[in-house]
Protein backbone atom coordinates (compact mmCIF):
# COMPACT_ATOMS: atom_id res chain seq x y z
CA UNK A 1 0.00 0.00 0.00
CA UNK A 2 1.54 3.24 -0.66
CA UNK A 3 0.59 7.14 0.90
CA UNK A 4 0.29 10.08 -0.82
CA UNK A 5 1.19 13.34 0.95
CA UNK A 6 -0.89 16.52 0.85
CA UNK A 7 -1.62 19.98 2.82
CA UNK A 8 -5.48 19.76 3.14
CA UNK A 9 -6.23 21.96 0.41
CA UNK A 10 -3.05 22.02 -1.65
CA UNK A 11 -2.07 18.93 -4.38
CA UNK A 12 -1.65 15.79 -3.83
CA UNK A 13 2.19 15.33 -3.94
CA UNK A 14 4.39 12.22 -4.20
CA UNK A 15 4.44 9.29 -2.06
CA UNK A 16 6.41 10.03 1.05
CA UNK A 17 9.91 7.86 0.71
CA UNK A 18 9.79 8.01 4.68
CA UNK A 19 6.99 5.40 4.79
CA UNK A 20 7.27 3.64 1.75
CA UNK A 21 10.68 2.78 0.39
CA UNK A 22 11.70 4.55 -3.01
CA UNK A 23 11.96 0.68 -4.23
CA UNK A 24 8.68 -0.13 -2.98
CA UNK A 25 4.80 0.40 -5.07
CA UNK A 26 3.95 1.45 -8.44
CA UNK A 27 6.54 3.79 -10.67
CA UNK A 28 4.38 6.21 -11.58
CA UNK A 29 6.61 9.35 -12.50
CA UNK A 30 8.30 10.91 -9.07
CA UNK A 31 5.95 8.61 -6.95
CA UNK A 32 3.00 11.09 -8.09
CA UNK A 33 -0.29 10.18 -7.55
CA UNK A 34 -2.17 8.85 -10.89
CA UNK A 35 -4.67 11.37 -12.61
CA UNK A 36 -7.52 9.30 -11.59
CA UNK A 37 -6.58 9.69 -7.64
CA UNK A 38 -6.99 13.24 -8.48
CA UNK A 39 -9.84 15.81 -9.22
CA UNK A 40 -7.54 17.70 -12.10
CA UNK A 41 -4.40 18.04 -12.91
CA UNK A 42 -2.15 20.82 -14.19
CA UNK A 43 0.68 19.42 -15.33
CA UNK A 44 -0.62 15.55 -17.14
CA UNK A 45 3.01 13.53 -17.68
CA UNK A 46 1.90 10.96 -19.95
CA UNK A 47 3.51 8.18 -21.57
CA UNK A 48 3.65 7.47 -25.83
CA UNK A 49 4.97 3.87 -26.08
CA UNK A 50 5.41 3.93 -29.48
CA UNK A 51 8.42 3.69 -31.66
CA UNK A 52 7.63 2.20 -35.19
CA UNK A 53 8.89 5.85 -36.70
CA UNK A 54 12.29 4.93 -36.11
CA UNK A 55 15.16 4.34 -38.86
CA UNK A 56 17.57 2.53 -36.68
CA UNK A 57 17.73 0.70 -33.42
CA UNK A 58 14.00 0.20 -31.87
CA UNK A 59 13.22 0.44 -28.45
CA UNK A 60 12.07 3.58 -27.38
CA UNK A 61 8.62 2.47 -26.87
CA UNK A 62 9.90 1.22 -23.31
CA UNK A 63 11.15 4.34 -22.85
CA UNK A 64 8.26 6.05 -20.82
CA UNK A 65 8.62 3.16 -18.38
CA UNK A 66 12.22 3.24 -17.90
CA UNK A 67 12.12 6.73 -16.90
CA UNK A 68 9.35 6.45 -14.36
CA UNK A 69 11.59 3.55 -12.75
CA UNK A 70 14.60 5.96 -12.50
CA UNK A 71 12.39 8.96 -11.34
CA UNK A 72 11.67 7.19 -8.23
CA UNK A 73 14.86 9.07 -6.71
CA UNK A 74 13.12 12.41 -7.72
CA UNK A 75 12.69 14.04 -4.12
CA UNK A 76 10.30 17.20 -4.52
CA UNK A 77 12.53 20.23 -3.70
CA UNK A 78 14.39 21.62 -6.73
CA UNK A 79 17.01 24.01 -5.45
CA UNK A 80 18.38 24.74 -9.11
CA UNK A 81 14.90 26.23 -9.71
CA UNK A 82 13.92 27.24 -5.82
CA UNK A 83 11.12 25.64 -6.11
CA UNK A 84 8.79 22.78 -4.57
CA UNK A 85 6.67 22.05 -8.14
CA UNK A 86 4.54 19.20 -6.87
CA UNK A 87 3.42 21.63 -4.42
CA UNK A 88 3.25 24.50 -6.42
CA UNK A 89 0.39 22.41 -8.93
CA UNK A 90 -1.31 19.60 -9.08
CA UNK A 91 1.25 16.77 -11.03
CA UNK A 92 -0.40 13.62 -11.90
CA UNK A 93 0.86 10.72 -14.01
CA UNK A 94 -1.73 9.92 -16.76
CA UNK A 95 -0.75 6.51 -17.95
CA UNK A 96 0.17 5.84 -21.55
CA UNK A 97 -1.83 6.87 -24.43
CA UNK A 98 -1.49 3.43 -26.77
CA UNK A 99 -0.95 3.74 -30.40
CA UNK A 100 -1.44 1.24 -33.18
CA UNK A 101 2.11 -0.32 -33.44
CA UNK A 102 1.81 -1.14 -37.41
CA UNK A 103 -0.20 1.54 -38.35
CA UNK A 104 1.63 5.28 -38.35
CA UNK A 105 -1.11 7.48 -39.49
CA UNK A 106 -3.68 5.57 -37.36
CA UNK A 107 -0.97 6.07 -34.46
CA UNK A 108 -0.67 9.82 -35.02
CA UNK A 109 -4.40 10.51 -35.47
CA UNK A 110 -4.89 8.22 -31.74
CA UNK A 111 -1.87 10.45 -30.03
CA UNK A 112 -3.85 13.70 -31.38
CA UNK A 113 -6.72 12.78 -30.13
CA UNK A 114 -5.93 11.46 -26.74
CA UNK A 115 -3.60 14.94 -26.39
CA UNK A 116 -6.67 17.35 -27.33
CA UNK A 117 -8.16 15.31 -24.43
CA UNK A 118 -5.66 16.51 -22.18
CA UNK A 119 -5.28 19.37 -22.79
CA UNK A 120 -9.21 20.33 -23.07
CA UNK A 121 -9.06 19.70 -19.11
CA UNK A 122 -6.51 22.77 -19.01
CA UNK A 123 -3.26 20.79 -18.26
CA UNK A 124 -0.19 21.02 -19.43
CA UNK A 125 1.35 17.96 -20.72
CA UNK A 126 4.88 16.47 -20.36
CA UNK A 127 4.95 14.12 -22.64
CA UNK A 128 7.29 10.99 -22.15
CA UNK A 129 8.09 8.55 -25.43
CA UNK A 130 8.27 6.80 -27.73
CA UNK A 131 10.07 8.13 -30.99
CA UNK A 132 10.24 11.81 -32.17
CA UNK A 133 7.38 10.89 -34.58
CA UNK A 134 5.12 11.80 -31.82
CA UNK A 135 5.82 15.50 -31.74
CA UNK A 136 4.20 15.85 -34.73
CA UNK A 137 0.48 15.29 -32.93
CA UNK A 138 1.48 16.76 -30.07
CA UNK A 139 2.01 20.01 -31.51
CA UNK A 140 -0.90 19.85 -33.62
CA UNK A 141 -3.04 19.74 -30.25
CA UNK A 142 -0.97 22.15 -28.64
CA UNK A 143 -1.65 24.51 -31.55
CA UNK A 144 -5.02 24.61 -31.42
CA UNK A 145 -5.26 26.13 -28.03
CA UNK A 146 -2.42 28.35 -28.59
CA UNK A 147 -2.13 28.98 -32.08
CA UNK A 148 1.12 28.63 -33.73
CA UNK A 149 3.84 27.68 -31.39
CA UNK A 150 7.16 28.37 -30.55
CA UNK A 151 9.98 25.82 -30.94
CA UNK A 152 13.22 24.67 -29.04
CA UNK A 153 14.45 21.56 -30.44
CA UNK A 154 17.05 19.74 -28.73
CA UNK A 155 18.42 16.97 -30.93
CA UNK A 156 21.43 15.47 -32.22
CA UNK A 157 19.51 15.33 -35.83
CA UNK A 158 17.66 18.25 -37.79
CA UNK A 159 14.28 15.58 -37.75
CA UNK A 160 13.44 18.44 -40.72
CA UNK A 161 13.80 15.54 -43.64
CA UNK A 162 10.98 14.81 -46.42
CA UNK A 163 10.63 11.45 -45.89
CA UNK A 164 11.59 7.72 -45.71
CA UNK A 165 11.31 4.87 -48.04
CA UNK A 166 8.87 7.31 -48.96
CA UNK A 167 6.88 7.62 -45.53
CA UNK A 168 6.05 11.14 -44.49
CA UNK A 169 5.34 10.39 -40.77
CA UNK A 170 8.59 8.84 -39.85
CA UNK A 171 10.85 9.99 -36.53
CA UNK A 172 13.09 12.10 -38.84
CA UNK A 173 10.09 14.18 -40.17
CA UNK A 174 7.54 15.71 -37.64
CA UNK A 175 9.17 19.25 -37.68
CA UNK A 176 8.94 19.60 -41.45
CA UNK A 177 5.47 18.32 -41.34
CA UNK A 178 4.85 20.60 -38.71
CA UNK A 179 6.22 23.70 -40.71
CA UNK A 180 4.23 22.79 -43.73
CA UNK A 181 1.04 22.33 -41.44
CA UNK A 182 1.52 26.46 -39.95
CA UNK A 183 1.48 24.65 -36.29
CA UNK A 184 4.57 26.31 -35.66
CA UNK A 185 5.65 30.29 -35.21
CA UNK A 186 8.34 30.02 -37.79
CA UNK A 187 10.12 33.54 -36.62
CA UNK A 188 11.28 31.67 -33.07
CA UNK A 189 11.88 27.84 -34.06
CA UNK A 190 15.93 26.73 -32.89
CA UNK A 191 17.28 23.57 -32.85
CA UNK A 192 19.67 23.03 -30.38
CA UNK A 193 22.68 20.41 -29.62
CA UNK A 194 22.76 19.15 -33.55
CA UNK A 195 25.60 17.26 -34.60
CA UNK A 196 27.31 14.74 -36.63
CA UNK A 197 27.36 14.14 -40.65
CA UNK A 198 23.80 15.26 -42.69
CA UNK A 199 23.31 13.48 -45.79
CA UNK A 200 24.41 16.32 -48.07
CA UNK A 201 24.65 20.44 -47.14
CA UNK A 202 21.06 21.11 -48.79
CA UNK A 203 19.50 19.15 -45.39
CA UNK A 204 21.21 22.48 -43.77
CA UNK A 205 19.47 24.96 -46.71
CA UNK A 206 15.97 23.57 -46.50
CA UNK A 207 15.97 23.56 -42.68
CA UNK A 208 16.89 27.05 -42.82
CA UNK A 209 14.17 27.92 -45.27
CA UNK A 210 11.51 26.20 -42.93
CA UNK A 211 12.94 29.43 -40.03
CA UNK A 212 15.16 27.23 -37.86
CA UNK A 213 18.33 28.58 -36.44
CA UNK A 214 21.16 26.03 -35.38
CA UNK A 215 22.78 25.80 -32.16
CA UNK A 216 25.06 23.02 -32.35
CA UNK A 217 26.84 21.06 -29.64
CA UNK A 218 29.94 23.08 -30.45
CA UNK A 219 28.68 26.19 -29.91
CA UNK A 220 27.68 25.18 -26.62
CA UNK A 221 30.92 24.04 -25.63
CA UNK A 222 32.57 27.27 -27.06
CA UNK A 223 29.83 29.60 -25.89
CA UNK A 224 28.92 28.14 -22.67
CA UNK A 225 24.96 27.45 -21.49
CA UNK A 226 24.43 30.97 -19.69
CA UNK A 227 24.76 32.53 -23.44
CA UNK A 228 23.29 30.20 -25.22
CA UNK A 229 20.36 30.42 -22.48
CA UNK A 230 20.12 33.96 -23.10
CA UNK A 231 19.99 33.54 -26.96
CA UNK A 232 17.53 31.09 -26.82
CA UNK A 233 15.46 33.30 -24.56
CA UNK A 234 16.00 36.14 -26.66
CA UNK A 235 14.27 34.32 -29.89
CA UNK A 236 11.54 32.88 -28.03
CA UNK A 237 10.23 36.39 -26.12
CA UNK A 238 6.98 35.79 -24.29
CA UNK A 239 5.62 33.31 -27.31
CA UNK A 240 3.98 30.32 -26.28
CA UNK A 241 6.62 27.72 -26.29
CA UNK A 242 6.86 23.96 -26.55
CA UNK A 243 10.00 22.04 -25.73
CA UNK A 244 10.59 18.88 -27.61
CA UNK A 245 13.97 16.86 -26.28
CA UNK A 246 15.51 13.57 -28.22
CA UNK A 247 17.96 12.23 -25.56
CA UNK A 248 20.52 11.78 -28.02
CA UNK A 249 20.81 15.53 -27.90
CA UNK A 250 23.35 14.20 -24.88
CA UNK A 251 26.73 12.36 -26.25
CA UNK A 252 26.48 9.18 -25.74
CA UNK A 253 28.93 8.90 -22.77
CA UNK A 254 25.82 10.57 -20.79
CA UNK A 255 22.99 8.31 -23.11
CA UNK A 256 23.95 5.12 -24.92
CA UNK A 257 19.97 4.11 -24.49
CA UNK A 258 19.21 5.60 -27.38
CA UNK A 259 18.33 4.50 -31.20
CA UNK A 260 20.28 7.22 -33.00
CA UNK A 261 23.43 7.97 -31.14
CA UNK A 262 25.92 10.48 -32.60
CA UNK A 263 29.47 11.30 -30.69
CA UNK A 264 30.21 14.59 -29.32
CA UNK A 265 27.05 15.76 -27.58
CA UNK A 266 26.05 17.73 -24.81
CA UNK A 267 26.78 16.49 -21.03
CA UNK A 268 23.76 16.25 -18.85
CA UNK A 269 24.97 19.25 -17.08
CA UNK A 270 25.06 21.39 -19.83
CA UNK A 271 21.57 20.36 -20.70
CA UNK A 272 19.60 21.03 -17.78
CA UNK A 273 21.28 24.14 -16.79
CA UNK A 274 20.03 25.32 -20.57
CA UNK A 275 16.40 24.21 -19.24
CA UNK A 276 16.58 25.98 -16.01
CA UNK A 277 17.96 29.40 -18.32
CA UNK A 278 14.48 28.94 -20.06
CA UNK A 279 12.54 29.61 -16.68
CA UNK A 280 10.69 32.68 -17.76
CA UNK A 281 9.79 31.19 -21.60
CA UNK A 282 6.11 30.83 -21.34
CA UNK A 283 6.35 26.46 -21.52
CA UNK A 284 2.70 25.29 -22.45
CA UNK A 285 3.71 21.65 -23.14
CA UNK A 286 6.72 19.69 -23.69
CA UNK A 287 7.83 16.36 -24.50
CA UNK A 288 10.73 13.90 -23.62
CA UNK A 289 11.47 10.76 -26.28
CA UNK A 290 14.01 8.48 -27.65
CA UNK A 291 15.04 6.91 -24.62
CA UNK A 292 15.54 3.13 -25.49
CA UNK A 293 16.18 1.14 -22.48
CA UNK A 294 18.04 -1.96 -24.01
CA UNK A 295 20.63 -0.12 -25.00
CA UNK A 296 21.36 1.75 -21.11
CA UNK A 297 23.51 1.02 -18.78
CA UNK A 298 22.74 0.92 -15.27
CA UNK A 299 19.88 3.50 -15.87
CA UNK A 300 22.55 6.60 -17.03
CA UNK A 301 19.94 7.24 -19.86
CA UNK A 302 16.77 7.29 -18.05
CA UNK A 303 18.31 9.38 -14.87
CA UNK A 304 19.12 11.78 -17.25
CA UNK A 305 15.50 11.73 -18.75
CA UNK A 306 13.99 11.59 -15.26
CA UNK A 307 15.98 14.50 -14.33
CA UNK A 308 14.97 16.19 -17.40
CA UNK A 309 11.70 15.85 -17.30
CA UNK A 310 11.83 16.96 -13.83
CA UNK A 311 13.15 20.61 -14.59
CA UNK A 312 10.39 20.85 -17.53
CA UNK A 313 7.59 19.83 -14.99
CA UNK A 314 9.43 22.42 -12.64
CA UNK A 315 9.20 25.49 -15.01
CA UNK A 316 5.57 24.49 -15.94
CA UNK A 317 4.75 24.21 -12.23
CA UNK A 318 6.28 27.83 -11.36
CA UNK A 319 4.48 29.53 -13.86
CA UNK A 320 0.92 27.76 -13.37
CA UNK A 321 1.29 28.89 -9.77
CA UNK A 322 2.82 32.24 -10.55
CA UNK A 323 -0.70 32.63 -12.91
CA UNK A 324 -2.49 32.25 -9.70
CA UNK A 325 -1.39 35.05 -8.04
Amino acid sequence: MTTASAAPSGPVGPTDSSRVPRYAGPATFARLPRLDQVPAADVAVVGVPFDTGVSYRPGARFGGNAIREASRLLRPYNPAQDASPFALAQVADAGDIAANPFNINEAVETIEGAADDLLATGARMMTLGGDHTIALPLLRSVAKKHGPVALLHFDAHLDTWDTYFGAEYTHGTPFRRAVEEGILDTSALSHVGTRGPLYGKQDLTDDEKMGFGIVTSADVMRRGVDEIADQLRQRIGDRPLYISIDIDVLDPAHAPGTGTPEAGGLTSRELLEILRGLASCHLVSADLVEVAPAYDHAEITSVAASHTAYELTTIMARQIAASRG
